[in-house]
C-alpha cells in the first residue's frame, strides 16, 4: 500500500515507479490520503496504475499534463519548441492511456487529465471509474479490500497488520532540499556566506558555508524551474545595497535594492505551477532581513577596511623624527614610538636634525632630510 499526496514530479521518475507497479507480483494499492491530499500530474498516473486505486474524501486527482522542468531566461513556463511539446503531450496521452486501459479504469477521462488537465474529487472519481475506492482511513480501507481479486490473488486484508516502511535518511535529505523555499534558503546563505567573508576577511567560516550553500543552489537550479530574470533582479539588489555603502546617495540605492530583492524573489519560480510558489510569508522577511544585513554587517565591515590604518608599523610613515647620529646610506639611528631605529637616506643627515620617514624595509627605516619648522619632531628620553 502507498499513501499518496504529491503535486507531481519528474517523467523519468514517474515512469519507473509505474513500470514496477505493472509488474509487481504483489497487488499494489495507492491511497490518495489523509483528506485534503491531492494526485495530481505524476500522482494521477501512478495512482491509475495501481491493482486498487483508492480516495480518501476532500481529496482530489487529476491535472497530468505533462510541464517541462527547468529554467527558462525570459521567465513564466518554458518556452519549449512546438513541435516537441505536442510530442511530450501525444506521448503523455498514450501512456496513461495504456495505463487506465490495463487497469480497466476511464480510459477517456485518463486522457482528459492529460489533454485538458481536468481534475475530479475523489467523489467524482469514484463515479466515474477513475478509482475504485473511497475510505475515511486504513483499517477502513483494508476492511474493504477484504475478498477483492487482483488476478489470481484474493486479498485478505481485514485487520490485517500494517508495516510502514520508512524512507531512508538519503530519500529524506532529498525531500528536504527538493523544495522552493529550500533553495530559496540556501541562496540567502550563499549570499550572506560570501558578502559576509569579502566583507570581513578572515572570519572564514562564512566563506565555507556560503561555498557549500552555492554548490547546492546551482545543483537544485538544474532540477527546480528557475526564471533567470528573478535571479538577475535578485544580484542587482545586492549591487546596489554594496554599493550604497560608498555612494551618498541618502538611501536611494538602498531602496531600490530593497524593490529589486523583492521583485526577483517573486519572479525566482515558475508562478505558473502552484507547487514552485514562494509564499510572501517567506519574501518579505527575508527582503528585510536582508536589506538590514547588507546596512548593518555589511555596510561596517566595508567601511572598516577604508579606515587610515591606525596600529601597526605603517602608522610611523611621514613622521618625522630627529636624527640621533649621522645618517647617510650606510646607516645611522633614529628613535620612534619607544624604539631604536637603524635608518638609511640617500641625502646625508647630521645629529639632531629632523628627518621625515618615507618607507620601511624589514628592521632599517628609509628616511629623508625635513626641513626643521614643518612639523614636530620626537626626540628620545
Amino acid at each position: 500500500m502507498v499513501q499518496l499526496d504529491t503535486p507531481g514530479g519528474l517523467l523519468d521518475s514517474t515512469k519507473t515507479i509505474v513500470q514496477k507497479f505493472l509488474n509487481s507480483s504483489v497487488p499494489i494499492v495507492v491511497y490518495v490520503a489523509p483528506a485534503g491530499a491531492t494526485a495530481t500530474s505524476a500522482g494521477c498516473f501512478i495512482t491509475l496504475a495501481a491493482d486498487f486505486a483508492a480516495m480518501a474524501p476532500a481529496t482530489s486527482i487529476g491535472a497530468a499534463h505533462p510541464v517541462a522542468i527547468g529554467g527558462n531566461p525570459m521567465g513564466g513556463e518554458e518556452k519549449i519548441d512546438e513541435t516537441m511539446k505536442q510530442k511530450l503531450e501525444n506521448y503523455a496521452v498514450s501512456y496513461i492511456e495504456t495505463i487506465a486501459a490495463r487497469r480497466n479504469r476511464n480510459v477517456e477521462w485518463a486522457k482528459s487529465s492529460v489533454k485538458e488537465s481536468a481534475s475530479v474529487s475523489a467523489e467524482k472519481a469514484l463515479q466515474l471509474k477513475v478509482v475504485d475506492l473511497i475510505a475515511d482511513d486504513v483499517p477502513g480501507l483494508l476492511a474493504q479490500l477484504d475478498g477483492r481479486e487482483a488476478g489470481s490473488r484474493k486479498l485478505q486484508t481485514k485487520g490485517a497488520e500494517i508495516v510502514e516502511i520508512s524512507m531512508s535518511l538519503r530519500e529524506k535529505a532529498f525531500q528536504l532540499l527538493w523544495r522552493p523555499e529550500i533553495m530559496f534558503i540556501l541562496m540567502l546563505a550563499a549570499i550572506y556566506g560570501i558578502i559576509g567573508e569579502l566583507s570581513n576577511p578572515g572570519a572564514i567560516l562564512p566563506g565555507v558555508v556560503g561555498a557549500i550553500a552555492l554548490i547546492l543552489v546551482l545543483y537544485m537550479g538544474a532540477i527546480l524551474p528557475i526564471n533567470f530574470a528573478g535571479v538577475a533582479l535578485i544580484v542587482l539588489a545586492v549591487a546596489l545595497f554594496v554599493t550604497d555603502v560608498f555612494a551618498p546617495t541618502h538611501g536611494v540605492l538602498t531602496v531600490g535594492g530593497i524593490v529589486s530583492f523583492f521583485l526577483g524573489a517573486l519572479m525566482l519560480f515558475d508562478r505558473a505551477d502552484p507547487a514552485f510558489r514562494l509564499s510572501l510569508s517567506i519574501i518579505i522577511p527575508a527582503t528585510a532581513v536582508t536589506a538590514l544585513f547588507f546596512l548593518a554587517i555589511v555596510g561596517a565591515g566595508l567601511r572598516a577596511q577604508l579606515l587610515p590604518v591606525r596600529v601597526g608599523r605603517e602608522t610611523m610613515l611621514g613622521r618625522v623624527v630627529p636624527a640621533l647620529a649621522r645618517i647617510d646610506a650606510g646607516g645611522g639611528k633614529v628613535f620612534v614610538e619607544g624604539e631604536y631605529w637603524n635608518a638609511v637616506s640617500e641625502t646625508a643627515v647630521e645629529k639632531g636634525q629632523p628627518v621625515e620617514i618615507v618607507g620601511i624595509e624589514g628592521l632599517t627605516l628609509k628616511v629623508k632630510p625635513k626641513n626643521e619648522g614643518n612639523e614636530p619632531c620626537t626626540k628620545p628620553p
